[in-house]
């Protein structure tokens, strides 16, 4: 597999920021049945394995879950401060739910690579719901952790476009790419 032109630059600005945490982390935006607009951070999860393809993990009760059903697109903004270079991605989604168990391998490969801790909030009480009491339903044990809850969904993000801007420099730097029906990918510099 070719990866896409962009694909090197974004790698690149990953390595060159890799000691900074906040580095790993992009708002992704979605769209809500009511059309308004909504974006969050998320945890960039590494890419999917022989493809462009992002991933990005969450909790099934999230509001993020209901509206990529209801549209399956979204948008990442990604700025890394330390190049001074932003990445904004249109993408088509992919939710990997507990119900599709041909995508299982995929599932469980990513649920082994997280923390502890980040494992631990799949079994937090319903999120966005009143705060529960007691405080020990956040960090009481649960009752297996080897394999994901059902509450676990992984996100695909698959680009079809992406804008990269460099801030350093005069004149800035800005390149567009965008994904062919065939599959290729074609890109142009264009004025900042």
């Amino acid at each position: 597999m070719s990866v896409a032109p962009w694909r090197s630059a974004l790698e690149n600005a990953l390595n060159f920021s890799h000691s900074l945490p906040e580095s790993r982390y992009f708002q992704l935006a979605t769209v809500t049945p009511e059309g308004n607009p909504a974006n969050r951070t998320v945890v960039f999860r590494g890419f999917c394995q022989d493809s462009d393809n992002l991933q990005v993990v969450t909790d099934a009760r999230s509001e993020k879950v209901f509206h990529l059903q209801q549209t399956p697109k979204a948008e990442i903004c990604w700025y890394f401060s330390q190049s001074r270079e932003q990445f904004r991605l249109s993408g088509h989604i992919s939710l990997i739910t507990a119900e599709m168990s041909q995508f299982s391998t995929v599932r469980n490969q990513v649920w082994e690579q997280l923390s502890y801790q980040t494992r631990l909030q799949f079994f937090w009480p319903y999120p966005k719901r009143k705060r529960s009491k007691p405080e020990t339903a956040f960090n009481s044990p649960p009752p297996a952790m080897e394999t994901p809850p059902e509450t676990f969904v992984v996100i695909i993000f698959s680009p079809y476009q992406v804008d990269h801007l460099q801030l350093k420099g005069n004149p800035q730097n800005r390149y567009l790419y965008w994904l062919e029906e065939s599959g290729n990918w074609e890109w142009i510099e264009v004025n900042p």
